[in-house]
């Protein structure tokens, strides 16, 4: 029997440390479809790699042989021991994966409840199962089933309005240490969505100037342009290090951008003012290192979580609205993939009428010859017209007992009534 298996790990069951290793792979996406499509015990999988969490999502009827393959996947892809990660992952299976999924999907299994970007990093991760030809019959009804929940939870609930972006708490973090922003000077690393988030948050919270840098310097610029700001090159980091108060850094890269000799070089022109980092990149642009420097606060996106302010009450309120929701759409699709079980018996049901059909109109066929084509083409539709209403209650039967614990009754029976395992037409 077909079962459905998640495996991963988030940002509650793994630090940033590990999630990192996952996120710097270049390509992994790309090579986890690739080592899946290969596999003969999965049947479909999807993979979704982002800064809070890495998943597989896989079919199977070898449930253990396909778990250890995962596991012995995600490690390759990290560069990670088994033994280093495992107690992280999370197992999930059948409507538990279900589930889940459509949590993930709906932002409720987010760092921050409610925040949009994990959906559109869902949909890329189809789209790359769906071109890498990954994903099938389940896992396609099971994505736009969790694409509609999704739906219905922002526009039934008003989840998304108690939400905090991990960019403004960012700039909550740096009210704390400044107490005001008004006259700070910003380096924003990286042009990405959360950047330009942080930007945003950052202007209205009264920042003075701020300078864009980026690997592609004509994005910088276009971001820079966004923000009435001025945009430099990577390589001036360094000497941007030490006139700046704030450093605000998302990029995709899969090393540090910042180093410990990078910002020690700036001391002396720095004069002891603080420099505060905000590393919300996954991997992490900041080495740890630099965060043993006297007067630099270096804080990653793990440390956000203390300062991401919610309205609780509501948040809860709406949770409770969306997880029924949830609820309601798990059952629906248990219901459908149930039916599943029944499918072949109707497609031998629907193939043995056919025969009937094609037989009766060859032995008839004498009986035929002063018709013209259209009179003709009558007299098969009305035969699968009477067939299809013979045919028709059984398998309305079939589909209504397919979560019967006697389903395989049912279709036993079925299948000995219209002789549906002989060669057609035979007994």
């Amino acid at each position: 029997m077909i079962k459905i298996i998640n495996i991963g790990m988030n940002h509650e069951t793994a630090p940033v440390e590990l999630r990192e290793c996952f996120a710097a792979e270049v390509g992994g996406l790309v090579k986890a479809l690739t080592a899946m499509r290969e596999l003969e015990c999965i049947k479909e999988g999807f993979f979704l790699s982002t800064c809070n969490r890495v998943e597989a999502l896989i079919t199977t009827e070898a449930a253990e042989e396909a778990k250890q393959f995962v596991i012995s996947m995600m490690s390759r892809l990290g560069n990670i021991p088994e033994e280093n990660f495992s107690s992280s992952l999370y197992t999930f299976e059948d409507t538990d994966a279900v589930r889940h999924i459509l949590r993930v999907a709906s932002s409720l299994d987010s760092m921050v409840v409610g925040e949009p970007q994990i959906l559109g990093q869902l949909k890329e991760a189809y789209a790359q199962a769906s071109r890498h030809k990954t994903s099938g019959v389940i896992i396609n009804r099971l994505m736009h089933r969790a694409f509609h929940a999704a739906k219905r939870v922002r526009t039934e609930t008003q989840i998304c309005e108690a939400a905090v972006s991990i960019s403004y708490a960012a700039v909550k973090l740096a009210k704390k240490i400044f107490h005001v922003l008004d006259g700070k000077k910003v380096l924003l690393i990286g042009a990405g969505e959360m950047a330009e988030l942080a930007a945003k948050h950052l202007i209205a919270n009264g920042v003075s100037s701020m300078v864009v840098a980026n690997r592609t310097f004509d994005r910088a610029v276009q971001v820079a342009e966004l923000f009435d700001s001025r945009p430099v090159s990577f390589q001036e980091i360094g000497q941007q290090l030490s006139e700046v108060d704030i450093v605000v850094t998302s990029t995709a890269s899969p090393e540090y951008v910042i180093t410990y000799d990078q910002v020690k070089n700036s001391f002396r022109k720095r004069r002891n003012r603080p420099l505060f980092f905000i590393d919300i990149a996954v991997p992490r642009d900041v080495h740890p290192e630099v965060n043993r420097l006297e007067n630099v606060y270096v804080y990653d996106i793990d440390d956000l979580k203390g300062v991401i302010e919610l309205n609780m009450a509501q948040r809860q309120q709406e949770a409770v609205k969306a997880e029924r929701i949830i609820q309601e759409e798990v059952f629906k699709f248990d219901k459908w993939i149930k039916t599943l079980a029944v499918v072949p018996t109707i497609v031998s049901l629907r193939e043995k009428a056919e025969y009937i059909i094609q037989n009766e109109m060859k032995r008839s066929s004498y009986a035929f010859t002063d018709l013209n084509h259209e009179q003709n083409e009558a007299i098969q539709n009305l035969m699968r017209s009477i067939t299809e209403k013979i045919i028709n209650d059984p398998i309305l039967y079939l589909k209504k007992k397919a979560a019967s614990p006697a389903l395989n009754t049912y279709l036993d029976v079925t299948r000995k009534l219209f002789s549906l395992d002989h060669d057609n037409g035979s007994e």
